[in-house]
């Protein structure tokens, strides 16, 4: 209240250039914040190289063993009370870190890396330069451990940046294999898009989609399969892959007076675009394609705005005949992929039938703790 009082007093904010002005140096202030966060993670990513190599240089000359990395840890908490990063664990990853990269330590330039280019384009132009700086320490360290295909790696590194990936996010992704699946999917990208955004796109979508958190005992259709993502639509958004927003389910649309219910409306915030998902718990069929073909031309005529790219479509089948795909998607002039999706398990029933209800675990539970 007494800063408003002071600001009215003194008159501050009336001229019209006020919000520009302040605008610009909010701008500057941000840019400094960033560009300082960016130089001290640089700076943190060199040292650890450095001590990688001074640990690696005399092991190779002295052959000490465990014991000296314990002893150096101790030390250097020690000395270092206040700085993390000094466990005997994390100046092994040092050493592999050195030794990984132990020509030098490349790093992209900044300049030379662009965010705004499409991922795998930068990844066929860029194959033998691994944009290291541009990540933190733990995500290089997960990708030194668990990835160790050069091109693969690359991929992940460029994800993660242009998709801003926490470590856990980027953890699941190596785990069901993004890299392997991205792209693989049946599609017309190449004759409906730029080139550049068809790469792009690929990038970002799949096959096979993993819902292992669904698990059907009985029949099921598209419906119930609609109601289990929505019911896990946090890990549902994580297979979907990094920048989508949930739009809505049953999406509802009308055309020429006649109403018509997409099964699942995404947006995609990175390439600014919707994605119309349609599910079907059958297998592929090629008068799946049209229905979906006039969706994403209802989407572009009706929802899209200045700025928002060609709507995709993804049909999502129980499984499909790549060559039948293929042949129905020829002559769609809109983006179309089709892809399958794997479901969890489900017990079968006699199985089930057999396991303990939860009152006898219960009941034994008691009798256990009573002996």
């Amino acid at each position: 209240m007494k800063q408003e009082i002071e600001q009215k007093e003194l008159g501050m904010g009336n001229f019209q250039g006020y919000p520009s002005l302040l605008r610009q140096i909010k701008h500057r202030v941000s840019f400094a914040q960033q560009k300082a966060m960016y130089a001290a993670n640089e700076e943190l990513l060199r040292m650890n190289w450095d001590i990688g190599e001074m640990l690696t240089k005399s092991q190779e000359t002295d052959g000490w063993g465990k014991k000296t990395l314990q002893r150096l840890s101790i030390d250097l908490k020690n000395e270092y009370p206040e700085r993390k990063g000094f466990s005997i664990r994390n100046m092994q990853c040092m050493m592999q870190f050195y030794n990984e990269y132990n020509k030098e330590l490349t790093m992209v330039k900044v300049g030379y890396f662009s965010i705004a280019q499409p991922a795998v384009a930068q990844l066929k132009n860029n194959v033998n330069t691994l944009p290291i700086k541009h990540l933190n320490w733990t995500h290089n360290i997960i990708l030194l451990q668990r990835v160790k295909d050069l091109k693969a790696r690359y991929w992940y590194m460029v994800q993660c940046i242009t998709g801003h990936w926490s470590k856990d996010y980027l953890a699941e992704a190596i785990k069901l294999d993004y890299y392997g699946k991205h792209g693989a999917l049946a599609n017309n990208f190449d004759t409906t898009l730029p080139a550049t955004e068809a790469i792009e796109v690929k990038s970002l979508l799949k096959d096979p989609y993993i819902f292992d958190m669904l698990t059907f005992t009985d029949q099921y259709d598209e419906r119930d399969i609609e109601i289990g993502l929505i019911k896990h639509i946090e890990k549902f958004l994580v297979e979907m892959g990094a920048g989508f927003a949930f739009m809505g389910r049953q999406y509802h649309i009308e055309v020429s007076g006649d109403d018509y219910y997409i099964d699942m409306l995404m947006y995609n915030t990175f390439m600014h675009r919707y994605l119309v998902i349609e599910l079907k718990a059958t297998d592929f069929m090629p008068e799946y394609i049209g229905k979906l073909n006039f969706y994403c031309s209802a989407i572009d005529d009706t929802l899209c705005r200045e700025g928002d790219n060609k709507t995709i479509g993804l049909l999502l089948c129980k499984t499909k005949d790549r060559i039948k795909a293929e042949y129905a998607l020829r002559d769609i002039h809109k983006p179309i992929g089709v892809s399958d999706y794997e479901l969890g398990q489900a017990l079968p029933k006699d199985f089930r039938s057999n396991l303990p209800s939860i009152e006898e675990i219960e009941k034994g539970l008691n009798e256990w703790n009573q002996e």
